[in-house]
């Protein structure tokens, strides 16, 4: 990190420097941390330039000149996300920053390096990635701007554009720029992105599907099939030789995914999305069609005059991989220059260990699928038992509590597809909705053995699973849930229904509230058996796309009758690329075929609206009694007004003194909970909470826990 450690290493130059938004953490779960330690250990002296003044490019030259070029990267985060509120309010504070300080990045941070860079030193190649190059690699909506915004690339101005897990296509770059390859002849590596001429092509045997208008289906014709006669399809033959039909079936697949091969998918154009929000929801769902890294095409978005070129998402790495890259010798602390001062996010995840990553939920808000892909890469058992023991022997401070084991999901550990081959030419955007997949495996033995091994090591007293658990698939599992709350939940498991009408769960792609149900039942039969008074905490949704109203008024309903007051809650955030950012921009749902008839989602835009769906989840605080009031006597439902059980909001017009005490949920000694997710920052206000009265029927209940989520780096949940 500076020209002093570079001449005790015995350094005249560094090969490659990583610029980043976030401190440097040396630790896995963080981005330029984990590339920097793969790059080291493939031979490369790697600097390091964490949160540069971005005011001029002098800062950038702190390192000299690297021989290859520089990394950039907003961080763990997208900097837009990092610095503004779902209200689009400057948040005061930044877990990545020591300290907690807010102000210590740019607005997109990521466009604003890359500049920088270039300045620094002309002609030196500047290679950008993280997630928000990830969710921004195409024309993209920025809730920010509130417009259809070009992808990063020309922005910036960067040679590459690295997304999703970088580690096989930054290693291969590295050293092909080492040998002396120019980086714009580079343009084979899967996962990246670059400019190039209009209509330019690999080479000429490459086909281009034009998608850059909506489809017009005609009529259904049906034709012979080329490999396997039609009367033999029909006869007797075919019926009775299946053998022989399987192998016909897989010699189709193999020439279809070496035809996608060499495909590339013509996408609307960066100005037909700008102003054509139905042309950006068919964007939208071409690409997240070709997601899949075993059949994805290629795909192609004219800027002006050049295209932004995007080859297939990259292969997801084996275990031995995986464990080969959580096994490089952190040293799983902030960097010695800044003396000891606190790093939130690493505060959080100090404890914690990552065992997979992926999640194959696909829910629309979500932005994991669009970067780390929804097929699951786990980490071997040994793998994962090290670092725990390295946490033990090496981490100041450790207790013998492991905060957290998990990842993106906290249950989808070896998780996946039965067979390799379905799952190479699998198209749907998400394994478990509408309901479980056939071919999905949902056996959870292998994540109790690591549980059992991971809380049976020498000086280990608690491993705590606090959020993350997708329920729907740990309902198909009991001995896990047994497992879970017998062992590893802490008083309180954080789950995320996230809504309880179907209408909008099916534009998140969530199961029904049924799914919650069930699992809460079982949830409450194995914490009675093993003796213990545990609650769950479900996460809700204000003003998600699809949401009326009405809707959420049938959600408070719910949450009056269950006893949960949500103390904060998150509004829905529009973050680029995600499903339901589509929905929300265009007001069409990308889940179906997009047509200019289609089905038209209804958004929660203006900032009144939004204000109320969120009143709605906290409908027990007085600031909101008298929206909530106007919005039930305009539409009929006088009847919700009143103090009985039954009723939603007070009928006075104002609330008197005391009444925050009486109706808001009390603190009490030992019942706080911290807001939003596992490992948020520990100066945001605590959830109060208030237990059931003795004998209540609702006695499983826990008042709920905030939605703030401010997408620090925690090893389960979103």
């Amino acid at each position: 990190m500076s020209k002093k450690e570079m001449d005790a290493l015995g350094w005249d130059a560094c090969d490659i420097i990583l610029v980043s938004g976030d401190a440097y953490i040396d630790h896995p779960s963080f981005g330029v941390a984990l590339i920097g330690r793969v790059l080291e250990a493939q031979g490369f002296r790697v600097g390091i330039i964490a949160q540069p003044d971005w005011k001029s490019a002098q800062p950038f030259r702190a390192l000299g000149k690297p021989k290859l070029y520089f990394g950039v990267t907003s961080g763990n985060m997208d900097s837009m996300v990092n610095r503004y509120t779902a209200e689009r309010k400057i948040r005061s504070d930044d877990a990545y920053t020591p300290g907690g300080k807010a102000g210590k990045r740019p607005d997109r941070a990521l466009v604003v390096y890359a500049q920088r860079a270039k300045e620094a030193y002309p002609g030196i190649p500047v290679v950008i990635g993280s997630i928000e190059a990830s969710l921004r690699r195409v024309a993209h909506y920025d809730y920010w701007s509130d417009k259809v915004r070009r992808s990063v690339l020309p922005d910036s101005k960067a040679d590459i554009l690295v997304y999703g897990n970088a580690e096989r296509a930054i290693v291969e770059l590295s050293h092909r720029l080492a040998a002396g390859e120019k980086i714009e002849s580079i343009r084979d590596l899967r996962g990246t992105a670059y400019m190039v001429p209009k209509g330019w092509k690999p080479g000429e045997d490459w086909l281009e599907v034009d998608s850059s208008s909506l489809d017009k289906p005609g009529p259904v014709k049906k034709h012979a099939n080329p490999y396997f006669p039609e009367q033999e399809v029909c006869g007797a033959k075919a019926q009775q030789d299946k053998a022989a039909g399987e192998s016909i079936r897989e010699s189709k697949i193999s020439l279809r995914l070496k035809a996608n091969s060499q495909s590339v998918v013509r996408l609307p154009s960066y100005e037909q999305v700008v102003d054509d929000p139905v042309l950006y929801a068919h964007a939208s769902r071409v690409m997240h069609l070709e997601s899949n890294p075993g059949n994805a095409r290629a795909l192609v978005q004219a800027h002006g005059e050049r295209d932004v070129w995007l080859n297939p998402p990259p292969l997801p790495l084996a275990m031995e991989e995986m464990d080969g890259v959580f096994g490089l010798p952190y040293a799983r602390g902030p960097h010695p220059a800044y003396k000891g001062e606190a790093v939130p996010a690493w505060e959080m995840i100090r404890f914690s260990v990552n065992i997979m990553r992926g999640c194959f939920g696909g829910c629309s808000f979500c932005s994991i699928t669009e970067h780390e892909g929804r097929i699951i890469q786990s980490r071997s058992e040994p793998s994962v038992l090290r670092e725990i023991e390295e946490i033990r022997d090496n981490v100041d401070g450790f207790t013998g509590v492991i905060s957290d084991l998990g990842g993106p999901t906290a249950n989808m550990y070896r998780l996946g597809c039965r067979d390799e081959k379905i799952q190479s030419v699998c198209r749907r955007l998400s394994c478990v909705y509408p309901q479980i997949c056939k071919n999905l495996n949902t056996d959870h033995s292998k994540l109790i053995s690591l549980y059992r091994k991971a809380r049976a090591l020498p000086g280990v007293k608690k491993i705590l699973i606090g959020s993350g658990v997708r329920y729907d698939i740990a309902v198909k599992s009991p001995e896990y849930i047994r497992e879970l709350v017998t062992h590893h939940v802490g008083g309180l498991l954080k789950i995320a229904p996230e809504h309880t009408e179907q209408n909008v769960l099916s534009k998140m792609m969530k199961p029904g509230i049924g799914t919650y149900d069930e699992f809460k039942r079982l949830f409450d039969r194995y914490s009675k058996e093993a003796g213990k008074e545990q609650y769950l905490v479900p996460y809700f949704i204000a003003a998600h796309p699809g949401a009326t109203d009405e809707d959420m008024l049938n959600l408070a309903l719910w949450l009056k009758r269950n006893r949960f007051r949500p103390d904060q809650v998150q509004t829905f955030m529009p973050t680029p690329l995600a499903l339901a950012t589509t929905m929300y921009h265009s007001e069409r749902n990308p889940l179906e075929p997009v047509s200019y008839d289609s089905e038209k989602v209804e958004t929660a835009r203006k900032g009144q609206v939004r204000r109320l769906h969120k009143a709605f989840l906290r409908y027990h605080d007085p600031e909101n009694w008298q929206l909530l009031r106007e919005w039930l006597r305009r539409h009929g439902r006088d009847d919700l007004i009143g103090n009985g059980p039954n009723q939603l909001v007070p009928a006075w017009k104002s609330a008197p003194a005391g009444a925050q005490n009486r109706f808001a949920t009390p603190a009490k000694k030992g019942n706080a909970v911290k807001s939003g997710l596992q490992g948020q920052p520990k100066n945001r206000t605590a959830n109060k909470t208030e237990r059931p009265k003795q004998g209540d029927s609702r006695k499983g209940q826990f008042a709920a826990a905030s939605r703030h989520r401010k997408g620090v780096p925690t090893r389960s949940g979103r």
